[in-house]
């Protein structure tokens, strides 16, 4: 499985998914610009010891993040107003799982361009915006992995 924060803003947030990535055996790709330094204290707090236990990849920007795809990659846009939910398809062990910026989410642009590929998490309350993205992450990653029977879970 891989998770792809698109231009991410908040150090702890990554720091989460850096670690979940750790605990899952996800690969985690970072794409730029960032709202903060790889190096920043909250980020490497957040993620505390376990960022030398996660594969990651560092993109300049989408256009190289997605010129390196394998041709047969399955991208999953999760985003506010998707037309599925995101437990309404079938995962497969090599899907990206592409989460945007905590402020802004997601380029429109983007989404237009896959709109059979826009996942979205149920929200129940009006009032409230969104989620945090490392909860985010880590609801659609754990169904995914939970789809294909936890394979490679360590005891």
């Amino acid at each position: 499985m891989n998770v792809v924060l698109v231009e991410p803003e908040i150090p702890p947030n990554t720091g989460n998914v850096a670690r979940l990535c750790a605990a899952t055996g996800a690969v985690l790709h970072l794409i730029e610009p960032f709202g903060f330094h790889l190096d920043d204290r909250q980020l490497r707090r957040a993620g505390m010891d376990y960022w030398q236990h996660v594969v990651w990849r560092r993109w300049p920007n989408w256009a190289h993040f997605e010129a390196a795809l394998p041709p047969e990659a399955r991208l999953w846009f999760i985003e506010s107003r998707g037309e599925r939910h995101y437990a309404e398809v079938a995962f497969l062990p090599d899907d990206y799982l592409v989460f945007g910026r905590e402020t802004t989410g997601l380029p429109a642009s983007l989404l237009a361009r896959h709109p059979e590929r826009w996942l979205r998490i149920p929200m129940f309350n009006s009032q409230a915006r969104s989620l945090n993205l490392s909860n985010c992450v880590a609801l659609v990653l754990y169904e995914a992995l939970r789809q294909l029977g936890f394979q490679g879970e360590v005891r």
